[in-house]
């Protein structure tokens, strides 16, 4: 039910090296549609990351220049205090982000958007285990797994979690779904399975929230074992 990096990763990847200049890098941005570029070796392993914003902050400093007394936002000073080091670049080399934020692609997708977040980055290098790329993956890749529709989620949620996943009776188990949020109602055999079973749907990619109106003919929560 998890999804990992690799099934929502892009993996045609436009790419530059070190010595590739801004003109170029530039252009490679707009063509491909993209906000940044991974900078790899000749042997595919990645060195770093040039986004949009790196090649803004070379506008913003030559801005400075021409424009007596203007500075950079003081957030963009505080998130980038080496700006311009990297403005005063003229290639992919010298404005890039390094090290890459990296990720495995057998990663699960939230570990993948935690990293994201952690870093405060819109996307991460995919590497395999010798730390050459094999992909991108964006937080637009990641929104997209809350993109499924109500009725996906609930034949996933059915099929996938109550049907196969659990070794009990779920037949008396109901499965709404409204704008990602999954209602379970009806009722289960033990309490400890209803506990299971919500646990379980709210993993399902796309879930929002779960409610829990499950009911149980036993409760076993408190039996004790000697």
């Amino acid at each position: 039910m998890r999804l990992t990096v690799a099934d929502v990763m892009t993996t045609d990847v436009v790419t530059v090296t070190a010595p590739t200049p801004f003109k170029d890098i530039a252009e490679a941005l707009i063509a491909g549609g993209i906000s940044a570029v991974p900078v790899v070796d000749d042997d595919g392993h990645v060195l770093g990351m040039v986004s949009e914003a790196d090649l803004l902050r070379k506008e913003e400093f030559r801005e400075q220049f021409y424009r007596e007394g203007y500075r950079p936002p003081l957030r963009a000073r505080m998130r980038h205090p080496k700006g311009r080091e990297k403005a005063e670049g003229d290639t992919a080399g010298e404005l890039m982000t390094s090290p890459a934020v990296r990720v495995s692609p057998q990663a699960a997708t939230v570990e993948a958007a935690r990293l994201m977040d952690a870093h405060d980055v819109k996307r991460l290098a995919v590497v395999d285990g010798d730390g050459r790329l094999v992909g991108i993956v964006s937080r637009r890749d990641l929104v997209k797994l809350f993109l499924r529709s109500d009725e996906e989620i609930a034949r996933v949620v059915r099929e996938d979690v109550l049907d196969r996943s659990l070794w009990v009776d779920t037949e008396g188990v109901e499965v709404g779904v409204h704008q990602g949020i999954v209602t379970l109602s009806g009722w289960m055999e033990r309490r400890t399975e209803t506990a299971i079973a919500v646990r379980m749907a709210g993993r399902v990619n796309g879930v929002v929230d779960v409610v829990d109106k499950l009911t149980w003919k036993q409760d076993d929560s408190k039996w004790e074992t000697y």
